[in-house]
């Protein structure tokens, strides 16, 4: 059953999906995704065995919710959609439920009636984001979200540091890491995605956790920034540059084209990219259109020496 994701999210990667589904393993064992976010990856590829999780409460306690009581919230949904105007957002915004399904519908609402779609909290953890000027806005597709329901049937939900659910990790197993990006300057990054920051120790830390993920034999995918940080502390891997366009920044003159990087430690099983519906975003048969050259050579702690590309290809190795 075909589900696309039920929540707007920075850095989103379901417009990225025909880049990064031609380099998903052709086998593993199971799917872990520490960083879930908005899950594009997840709900393309709808793996059997999958462990996905996330820093942010709010955020795994939805994924929970619409896995678990789909239907109860999509009543509960229907009703703030009703209510729905600049008083009731704020009302909403400045409440803290505590019941699962209360959380969820108001995680749900404000992402979808918010300023852009933008999630961020304070140092306290308060969502402090201002309504946006949606006239109509779709804040909930019932089939879409009984879709993802049934998606994630088979997964694992976690509220978890990342590290805490690449202790799952084992030989075998496809990692898919999407961390908060490390910024191209100092003012192009929002603060904060939860409560604690993930700067350069943080980007660091997981450089060497990927590392780690490497030796155990892990097929391990990572997406983040073009920053010359992530080019420095990723180089002797597969590091391919993709572009792509983000228009969720408080800024006008942030949105747009802007360069990112895929960093793979494997082999990757296709050289082009995946047809996808431009209606549905969703993937269909695949197509080799010829944008992504077959690499020759092994990937990761077994590559061999090489200069990086200077082609016009969308993909850059660093070395």
């Amino acid at each position: 059953m075909q589900a696309n994701p039920f929540l707007k999210w920075a850095g989103g990667k379901r417009q990225l999906l025909s880049h990064l589904l031609p380099l998903v393993p052709a086998r593993y064992s199971r799917y872990l995704e520490p960083f879930i976010g908005g899950g594009a990856l997840y709900f393309a590829t709808q793996p059997r065995v999958a462990f996905i999780a996330d820093a942010n409460r709010e955020l795994v306690t939805t994924y929970e919710v619409v896995r678990d009581k789909p239907e109860a919230l999509v009543a509960r949904l229907t009703e703030h959609r009703t209510c729905h105007n600049q008083d009731y957002y704020y009302q909403l915004r400045a409440e803290q439920p505590t019941s699962p399904l209360e959380v969820a519908a108001r995680f749900i609402y404000l992402n979808k009636t918010c300023f852009n779609g933008l999630y961020r909290v304070n140092r306290s953890g308060q969502y402090n984001v201002p309504i946006g000027s949606y006239k109509n806005p779709q804040i909930f597709d019932r089939s879409n979200l009984l879709a993802c329901a049934s998606a994630l049937k088979s997964a694992i939900i976690r509220h978890a540091d990342y590290r805490e659910t690449l202790q799952e990790a084992k030989s075998g197993d496809f990692v898919y890491l999407d961390p908060p990006y490390a910024p191209l300057s100092p003012t192009s990054s929002f603060t904060s995605y939860t409560k604690d920051e993930f700067g350069e120790r943080q980007q660091r830390e997981l450089a060497q956790c990927y590392r780690e993920l490497d030796r155990r034999g892990c097929y391990v995918m990572l997406s983040n920034s073009s920053a010359q940080l992530i080019l420095d502390i990723y180089q002797g891997f597969d590091v391919r540059l993709v572009a792509a366009t983000r228009m969720i920044n408080s800024k006008a003159d942030g949105r747009g084209m802007v360069n990112e990087v895929v960093i793979l430690n494997y082999q990757p099983p296709a050289s082009g990219f995946v047809k996808v519906d431009e209606r549905t975003k969703q993937p269909v048969n695949p197509v080799s259109v010829g944008l992504l050259p077959a690499n020759e050579d092994a990937i990761g702690s077994h590559q061999t020496e090489q200069q990086p590309s200077t082609s016009t290809y969308p993909f850059l190795r660093i070395r």
